[in-house]
């Protein structure tokens, strides 16, 4: 990733300075709380919570053969937690420890049954920056469990990372695309069709058409129809090392109020009253799941995230107007105001530049025709893989120059 590292660097010893003084030290290995840890099950459903001393980056996958649910976590010491954590209902084992990779830690729960993560979230306690991470598992097919799941050697060690000062500057920069909405939010809704399915399926598409091109790494918040709060989307793309984040989005906005695709980046003044309407309605899902998003950094610690985005915001705003002049050149439609600001709180990470895409808007009745259709997908699909290998060129220039 590229990255302002001296800045970073004072940012976190500042929010060290900041940081509440019931929190344990920033840095610190986080300990598992066996008052706050639990596992209830039944046949249809498994709900666990593990409460953590201090938050800390996690990704949840499955595996299959035999049937696994992994949370990786950077990094938790899992004292004791056989004393906590029993194997109960569909979980027949549970294990935990460090991960292959080096400097993660792993909890793994073996199913005796396909299930899938329905509700993955942390929310983390102002007063004592303790998390709590609340994982609930549903009843799956066979065949959806497999095809959510990655290979069993995803598990293994992976080749030793160098450190983010020696990068290879010829590892392909990683690109996390994220579908709006999902599971129990599904976001816009029209004649029974979901924003969330309709983002769901063109990023999964975009995903593959990006692989395809071998020049970059991609990953997504979500493979699946789960509900992802916002905060743990960002925690999804600083644990993938994300070099860009994309918010995929289809919304609706009052009829005849917009149509064509919009491309959002992140301010706290929006540009027009639709922008203004849509984050609120991004960030209400997650206020209804018991999210807080109302902001406890301290005032010091949010000049100093501020001052990160200065660095991020001019790499935000070229892959925004990257990705509007190529739909337009291919003679896609877009919005009378194709871009946008508003203040996203998906597009909040101080150290990942970051857009909102809106490929359409299902309220208006062409834009919901033409995201039904595969051709015209695979046209916007192709316009974008050309803005991000665009955009992938300018960074890896911009590498080039800092190697001199």
């Amino acid at each position: 990733m590229i990255r302002a590292a001296p800045l970073i660097a004072a940012i976190v010893a500042a929010l060290i300075l900041v940081a509440p003084a019931q929190a344990q030290p920033f840095g610190a290995l986080a300990r598992l709380l066996p008052d706050q840890t639990g596992m209830t099950a039944e046949a249809r459903a498994v709900d666990l919570t593990l409460g953590l001393s201090q938050a800390v980056p996690f990704r949840v996958y499955t595996v299959a053969d035999p049937m696994r649910v992994v949370v990786d976590f950077r990094e938790v010491a899992f004292d004791d937690f056989d004393l906590v954590l029993r194997p109960t209902g569909p979980v027949t084992a549970i294990a935990a420890g460090p991960a292959a990779e080096p400097g993660w830690s792993r909890l793994v729960l073996t199913l005796a049954t396909p299930m899938l993560p329905e509700i993955v979230a942390m929310t983390v306690d102002p007063a004592t920056a303790e998390a709590r991470v609340r994982l609930r598992l549903a009843a799956s097919s066979g065949s959806d469990f497999v095809a959510a799941s990655r290979p069993a050697d995803a598990m293994a060690a992976p080749e030793p990372a160098l450190p983010e000062t020696r990068r290879d500057v010829s590892a392909p920069l990683v690109i996390v695309l994220d579908p709006g909405h999902g599971g129990v939010d599904p976001g816009a809704v029209r004649g029974g069709v979901t924003e969330a399915d309709l983002v769901l399926t063109f990023a999964r598409e975009l995903r593959d058409r990006l692989r395809r091109t071998g020049r970059v790494e991609v990953v997504l918040t979500r493979e699946v129809d789960v509900f992802v709060p916002l905060p743990t989307r960002l925690t999804i793309a600083r644990a993938a090392g994300a070099d860009a984040l994309i918010s995929i989005h289809a919304d609706a906005l009052a009829e005849g109020r917009a149509r064509g695709a919009t491309v959002y980046t992140l301010s706290d003044t929006a540009s027009d009253a639709a922008a203004a309407a849509l984050a609120e309605q991004h960030d209400r899902a997650d206020l209804v799941q018991g999210v807080d998003l109302g902001g406890t950094d301290d005032v010091v610690a949010e000049v100093l995230m501020d001052l990160a985005r200065l660095d991020v915001a001019p790499q935000s705003a070229a892959l925004a107007d990257t990705l509007v002049a190529r739909i337009d050149a291919a003679d896609i439609r877009l919005h009378s105001r194709p871009r946008g600001e508003a203040g996203f709180t998906v597009l909040r990470a101080a150290d990942i530049p970051s857009v909102l895409l809106e490929i359409g808007y299902i309220s208006d009745g062409g834009d919901l025709s033409q995201i039904q259709d595969p051709d015209w997908r695979g046209a916007m699909q192709d316009a974008m893989v050309e803005a991000v290998l665009t955009w992938v060129d300018d960074v890896e220039a911009r590498r080039a120059l800092l190697r001199q």
